[in-house]
């Protein structure tokens, strides 16, 4: 009698949905895996409103994970202990071959109640590391529980020395697939007069620090704008910061948009200021695009990951605004330099396609399955 394979399982165990750089990496690894012919199931602890949430691929399931009213105790601890249980019932239930998660304590929990269950945990640390673990309990946490994963994936060189040498021994590099939507021939027409930046309007990203520098420059590049893409606590800090630089009828903030890549890809230069960042992808879509880019060198190594400073753009330190200014005065002045820059930058296209980057990871999981 001929055997009859089954589909491989996959679940992928992430806190929501909601529209961010994570929540976006999953979604796409579930979308090509569902299209490889794994099953595939996305489990949530919360849902936000729909058009805050990305949407799932047709044929992936989704389960929360959350209590329910009637499930919640006025005891943190009981609480605790219902979520572990409901969790590792989930797993129980559907056996998947192998669940990944991320972020924090996603990847804990993920360990613990896939303990005494034919499923192998698989965690992946796709931030900064010191925030994702920022105190000693945290760390310590991570260094106990890590090595009892199946497999253990970081983004970043520089991430594996944050953590054990036995969980640095374990560990992979599986860098993040670049957006199918950025994958087309660079833009070589008359570049517009605008800088362009996408991130959440938070404190990490530091848009203060590139109006500063823009506000600095304006004298000197007036015909040039400044549009900041996304939304955010600090929107009203930065429009206030703009009004008091005198820029205000320079800098746009539309806030968060369809078709970011149509939005870009004729901009005359892109800016990336944050303080800490996992791999950006705003980072890797501005290269994929060809835009000049320059970039703060975080503390994760996912910028020099990704670029080359003098070749592909440029490298500056988190928080100096000084060298920003310099380095924007750099570009704007000697545009053959910058279009230099950006077609090196266009060929991140190849390095980071979809299927590339995803078969590696394919590759990873079926050697963890077998």
């Amino acid at each position: 009698m001929k055997k009859v394979e089954t589909k491989k399982y996959l679940c992928f165990y992430i806190g929501s949905l909601h529209k961010g750089g994570a929540e976006r990496v999953f979604v796409n690894l579930a979308e090509f895996f569902q299209k490889k012919g794994y099953r595939v199931t996305i489990v949530t602890q919360y849902q936000f409103a729909q058009e805050e949430e990305y949407i799932l691929p047709q044929g992936v399931k989704r389960i929360l994970s959350d209590l329910t009213e009637d499930e919640l105790s006025n005891s943190r601890i009981i609480n605790f202990c219902r979520r572990v249980r409901k969790l590792h019932r989930i797993w129980k239930q559907e056996k998947p071959n192998l669940v990944l998660s991320c972020i924090g304590k996603n990847n804990f929990m993920t360990i613990v109640t896939t303990m005494f269950t034919q499923t192998r945990p698989v965690v992946s640390v796709v931030g900064e590391a010191r925030e994702e673990y920022p105190n000693r309990l945290m760390r310590m946490l991570a260094n106990f529980l890590f090595p009892f994963a199946s497999g253990v994936i970081l983004q970043t060189e520089r991430s594996r020395y944050f953590f054990h040498k036995k969980v640095q021994r374990r560990a992979v590099i599986l860098p993040n697939s670049l957006n199918p939507d950025f994958i087309k021939p660079r833009y070589e027409g008359q570049r517009e007069k605008r800088i362009v930046s996408v991130g959440r309007m938070d404190a990490n990203k530091n848009h203060e620090m590139m109006i500063r520098a823009f506000a600095s420059l304006s004298d000197r590049y007036p015909d040039y704008t400044l549009t900041i893409y996304g939304d955010g606590e600090l929107r009203g800090h930065l429009e206030r910061l703009a009004v008091e630089l005198g820029v205000a009828d320079r800098i746009d903030l539309p806030g968060v948009i369809p078709d970011v890549a149509r939005q870009i890809e004729k901009a005359a230069l892109f800016l990336l200021t944050s303080y800490s960042e996992g791999v950006s992808n705003a980072l890797i879509e501005a290269l994929a695009t060809g835009l000049p880019v320059i970039s703060t060198d975080v503390p994760s190594g996912g910028t020099v990951e990704l670029m080359t400073d003098g070749v592909s753009g440029l490298i500056i330190p988190p928080g100096d605004v000084q060298a920003l200014e310099r380095a924007m005065d750099r570009l704007l002045r000697d545009p053959a330099y910058a279009d230099k820059l950006g077609r090196e930058a266009a060929k991140i296209q190849e390095r980071l396609a979809p299927e590339r980057v995803n078969g590696l990871w394919q590759a990873y999981f079926e050697k963890i399955m077998m």
